[in-house]
């Protein structure tokens, strides 16, 4: 029997648990001094399936530092509540995420790189829909913005699998436990 893929979140925050400002700015994360792409390349490596909710679509899109679609590479798969028509690198879900992501972990493939937004992240946890989490943690205390976890029923155990520095990041890698 083949094993399942996992879902991975990879995703940074601000020591205070933002993942971006109120206004969904990322400026703050820039500030820092990291180390290369403080493990992304690594990371995207293991990787052939990028999952996001439409707002963090559209900021990927409407940021203005990528010239083209990012992860063009990998299949991309948006969840939205609307009805979107598919593109050249994206398809788009309007259904039930829980039953399609069990579907999707059964697929033969890489690692699934679930890359937010937050409330995408809450509707994976309470359908225990993640696997791991890979939070790089930044030096910055924003004061308030888009937590990384949203207030919910769901309580996980997670096992330390390692840290890693880059310069003035923390990234903290778990594995979710489910014994």
């Amino acid at each position: 029997m083949s094993e399942d893929r996992n879902v991975v979140l990879f995703i940074a925050t601000s020591l205070d648990g933002y993942i971006a400002t109120e206004e969904e700015q990322l400026e703050w994360l820039f500030e820092v001094e990291g180390e290369g792409d403080n493990g992304f390349s690594a990371f995207y490596e293991t990787v052939d399936t990028v999952l996001m909710g439409r707002k963090t679509y559209d900021w990927i899109n409407n940021a203005g530092n990528a010239d083209e679609f990012p992860y063009k590479d990998k299949k991309s798969i948006v969840f939205t509540r609307s009805s979107v028509e598919d593109n050249d690198h994206t398809h788009f879900i309007d259904r039930d995420v829980e039953g399609f992501v069990k579907q999707l972990k059964k697929e033969q493939g890489k690692n699934i790189w679930l890359a937010g937004g937050g409330q995408l992240v809450s509707t994976f946890l309470e359908n225990d829909l993640i696997d791991e989490i890979i939070v790089t943690v930044a030096p910055k205390i924003i004061g308030k913005g888009i937590p990384l976890f949203f207030e919910g029923t769901y309580k996980r155990n997670l096992s330390l699998e390692g840290v890693q520095t880059f310069n003035q990041f923390v990234e903290l890698h778990y594995k979710v436990d489910r014994r």
